[in-house]
């Protein structure tokens, strides 16, 4: 998922201007106060998808995470498409504070704003077919790409640089289009195309296609969607410069009516995701039918049910405060560090594993860690375990990042 930004700090207020008697870390350095509540909830995705990551990486190659019939291994992935929404949503909240905070309270114009939008994206989709790649395939022959969530996160970047021009509005009714209405598009098929199928890969349809002669890409995060998801973030916000109370009461009420209108949308089996719900054998597999909606790319639904009550989690941590939302929000402070860091980690435990249980480890150096073999493989209360290790195993370094980007103020500070 980003694992984008790490600007979380309110915008100037009438309340924020009051001198105070003991001034935090952030003041001295002329920063404004964090939005622990951003903190909290991108720390809480960033831990959650951690454990989607575990999954792929320790379950056994047969498991079908998406089966209604397995209740448990069904919810331990649906829980995790919580993550990239959210952090696409609160990366666009968070590039409107970047430009409003600026300073030492100072707002930043719109022409840096943009500025480093390009360039924090292009930054980002370097980094993906880099670093990121190497995490996940552990492979250093470049003759296959894919095109996951940190590319999307950096191209939605590179598109809000221009967007961010326009008035608030039309922002707006960009970001809300795209996620409305790019269902509409699903009758295009990208081999109908012709020449022009890579493109429609790369925008609306998951596939993959040659970039050059012996040179793959596999994009699993189609564009259009995700930029409305970071456009509409950004248009949302002004709400996060507003007194506590009002945004509170704001943020969960959209959040409410967000999550209505995915229940009232699903429910009549209409329109807003490919694959209609059915009922099945008994009513717990119905219920998870119900919520069972598309992520590649994300339907309307799929967005529906999971930035609706995203919206009321940050409305709740705003009165959130305390050792344990201190220990999540650490995870949110560290974003892309954490991102890169935990890859690398999952995947070097995953080979000792493999070694230790079944002597087979070749698998698991090449494009998307090559197929499981059919001994490999933890029980799900294996993988829980796991994935509980390696965050907490991760905090104490987190800690210390957050700690030394809280103290410097170089401006590539910012991309880390």
């Amino acid at each position: 998922m980003t694992v984008a930004f790490d600007v979380s700090r309110q915008a100037p207020s009438p309340a924020a201007a009051q001198p105070r008697k003991v001034p935090s870390q952030s003041a001295l350095q002329g920063n404004p106060p964090r939005l622990e509540s951003v903190d909290i909830l991108r720390g809480l995705v960033m831990i959650v998808m951690a454990l989607d990551h575990t999954r792929d990486f320790f379950a056994n190659g047969g498991f079908n995470p998406r089966d209604v019939t397995d209740t448990a291994l069904f919810l331990t992935r649906w829980v995790t498409h919580f993550c990239a929404p959210t952090f696409i949503f609160l990366a666009g909240i968070s590039a409107f504070l970047y430009g409003a905070q600026g300073r030492n309270n100072q707002a930043r114009s719109t022409w840096d704003v943009s500025r480093f939008l390009v360039t924090r994206g292009l930054w980002l989709v370097l980094t993906e077919f880099t670093v990121v790649r190497l995490g996940w395939s552990f492979d250093i022959h470049f003759n296959y790409f894919v095109a996951q969530v940190i590319f999307a996160i950096g191209v939605s970047m590179v598109a809000l640089s221009t967007i961010v021009h326009l008035p608030r509005g039309a922002i707006a009714a960009i970001g809300l289009a795209m996620i409305a209405g790019h269902n509409a598009l699903d009758g295009i098929k990208a081999e109908q195309l012709g020449a022009a199928a890579p493109l429609w890969n790369l925008l609306h349809q998951p596939g993959l296609f040659d970039i050059a002669p012996g040179v793959k890409l596999f994009v699993l995060y189609p564009l259009i969607p995700w930029i409305g998801v970071m456009a509409a973030g950004y248009a949302l916000g002004p709400v996060f410069t507003q007194g506590r109370a009002m945004r509170v009461q704001q943020l969960f009420a959209l959040g409410a009516v967000v999550t209505l209108g995915f229940v009232v949308l699903r429910a009549i089996n209409l329109y807003g995701d490919p694959v209609p719900w059915a009922i099945q054998d008994n009513v717990l597999a119905t219920v998870l039918s119900f919520i069972n909606c598309e992520k590649y790319p994300p339907s309307l639904l799929y967005l529906g049910m999971t930035l609706g009550p995203a919206l009321m989690l940050v409305a709740a941590f705003e009165w959130v405060r305390g050792p344990v939302a201190d220990w999540i929000a650490t995870f949110g402070r560290v974003p892309f560090f954490y991102y890169v860091v935990h890859i690398f980690l999952l995947h070097a435990l995953a080979i000792v594993f493999a070694w230790a249980t079944i002597g087979d480890i070749g698998w698991l150096f090449g494009p998307l860690a090559g197929h499981k073999p059919t001994t490999y493989g933890l029980p799900l209360a294996g993988i829980y375990a796991v994935w509980l290790a390696v965050v907490v195993a991760l905090y104490p370094l987190c800690r210390w990042f957050a700690g030394i980007k809280r103290r410097r103020t170089a401006w590539w500070w910012s991309y880390l």
